[in-house]
């Protein structure tokens, strides 16, 4: 975890915390893990908590820390850190991606709550004059497809289903069964019907080689005109010249917090459209709100060294269905 990451994630009394749990100082790494001032903290390490930076902690790496039982994630996804080595091992994983749900979810709903009132086409048509009272759009009774019943996905949906707009929900997920999505209160239904009868299409499945541009060039057709898509998830979702000839045709608008390149070049058609927004990848914990991950993490820890069950705990098998 590098030092400036660190000091966002763990407050002083965060660190305070951190310490009385392991009844040690807490050491800081930053940059590669395989100098030997790094070598030197792995070899007693037996906590390890990481960051969005961390590198792979790979045989080499994993070598130099023999003590280590648990490495406790204080981002999103392990994908990136985790390698087989660890699984193998037998060392425990945790993840904070709990805590860094409730602000993409909020970030969903905010750009569902846009999506279903025209925000952005209506903005792009604003020098013409504003729109009659009759030709406006609002939130209830529409029919919104989420796309991946993961964590978020599921947090969307109760949201929609907690509100009074009264949405018909949609949901496309080959690992979820028809009695749970009955239990979820949606309507499971294959990708094609989903994009077909849905106004506004959110994304919330993980990357993975078969979910690389589900949203294809024949899927976006099927989206009705002035349908809107809504990707919070992973840019490799959705094919990215295909939006692009929907938007810029004024066929679909877009809220894209990913892309596919990330980021995109400056000149890119998506970044130049008025009736698609594209954000940096903030939907996750940003600025005051990394906190949350730090105090997850931290609980992690105390809940690991007193035996208690972890919030967070991985297990191997449940990488292919993790973002």
């Amino acid at each position: 975890m590098g030092v400036e990451v660190a000091n966002r994630v763990f407050a002083p009394d965060l660190r305070e915390r951190l310490a009385r749990s392991v009844e040690l100082a807490p050491l800081l790494l930053s940059g590669p893990l395989t100098t030997p001032e790094a070598r030197a903290v792995l070899a007693d390490t037996e906590i390890l908590v990481t960051g969005w930076e961390c590198p792979p902690l790979t045989p080499e790496i994993l070598a130099c820390a023999p003590r280590l039982r648990a490495v406790v994630h204080a981002a999103g996804s392990v994908k990136p850190m985790v390698t087989d080595a660890v699984w193998d091992r037998g060392v425990v994983v945790s993840s904070a991606a709990d805590a860094n749900a409730d602000p993409v979810v909020a970030f969903t709903l905010a750009a569902i709550t846009f999506a279903a009132k025209g925000a952005l086409s209506t903005a792009a048509g604003y020098a013409a004059g504003w729109p009659p009272f009759t030709g406006r759009t609002g939130a209830d009774a529409r029919t919104v497809g989420v796309v991946g019943a993961s964590r978020i996905g599921r947090r969307v949906i109760a949201a929609l289903r907690a509100s009074d707009a009264g949405c018909r929900i949609l949901l496309t997920d080959p690992y979820v069964a028809p009695a749970e999505a009955a239990a979820l209160g949606v309507e499971l239904v294959e990708l094609p019907e989903l994009c077909e009868h849905s106004s506004i299409v959110t994304i919330h499945a993980p990357q993975l080689p078969e979910t690389r541009g589900l949203l294809s060039a024949d899927m976006l057709k099927l989206i009705p005109d002035g349908g809107v898509v809504i990707n919070t998830a992973r840019g490799s979702l959705v094919d990215t010249d295909a939006l692009a000839r929907e938007c810029g045709e004024g066929r679909l608008d877009a809220f894209l917090d990913v892309t596919d390149p990330e980021p995109l070049p400056p000149d890119h058609v998506l970044l130049r459209l008025r009736n698609v927004l594209v954000t940096p990848h903030i939907a996750g914990a940003q600025g005051s709100e990394v906190r949350r991950l730090g105090e997850y993490a931290v609980g992690e820890v105390e809940r690991y060294v007193s035996g208690a069950p972890l919030r967070g705990h991985l297990l191997r098998e449940d990488l292919p269905r993790l973002a």
